[in-house]
């Protein structure tokens, strides 16, 4: 298990609100590097890692979401606070070998998202809410995890009508 390093951000960004955005991008870089450590393992022996700790089902689902979507497999977990199970993920992209640049930008990029919500969050409602939506992500993690499928399937469905619509007018 690593720092906690959500409570540790969230103390920063309210002590210092003038330097969010810092502490958004150290935040994001410090994850993306502390990570390389776990890409390191994973693509020298992860895949035999990971077929010791997952299902031969989970695994194909996993290895066919990286075939498919490789940077977005890594970046959407990368986005999920706590409990997701994140150490995994990384492993399985290195063991799928990831291309370095793409697995360092994903991690980047995700917690980005992460540590900009959580840091706007904090300035707007103060620290305490980070507890409270971890917490939420805790206990109720497959029906967030759900609702945010739901929501993306839905965006995906919005922006190919809308598309199609485009090139039916042109």
């Amino acid at each position: 298990m690593g720092m906690p390093l959500d409570a540790i951000f969230v103390g920063y960004v309210y002590n210092d609100r003038s330097r969010f955005l810092m502490y958004v991008l150290l935040a994001a870089a410090g994850s993306a590097l502390g990570s390389i450590v776990l890409y390191i393992i994973g693509y020298t022996g992860g895949e035999v890692l990971l077929r010791k700790r997952l299902s031969p089902q989970r695994f194909e689902k996993i290895h066919a979401s990286f075939e498919r979507h490789e940077f977005w497999a890594l970046m959407f977990p990368a986005m999920l606070p706590p409990p997701t199970p994140f150490k995994i993920v990384v492993l399985a992209a290195a063991a799928f070998e990831m291309n370095f640049g793409h697995f360092l930008l994903a991690i980047f990029a995700g917690r980005f998202v992460r540590f900009l919500i959580e840091a706007l969050l904090t300035l707007y409602f103060g620290p305490g809410i980070v507890t409270i939506t971890g917490g939420l992500f805790a206990h109720h993690f497959l029906w967030i995890l759900t609702g945010a499928g739901v929501a993306l399937l839905g965006w995906l469905a919005w922006r190919r009508t809308r598309r199609q619509r485009i090139d039916l007018s042109s």
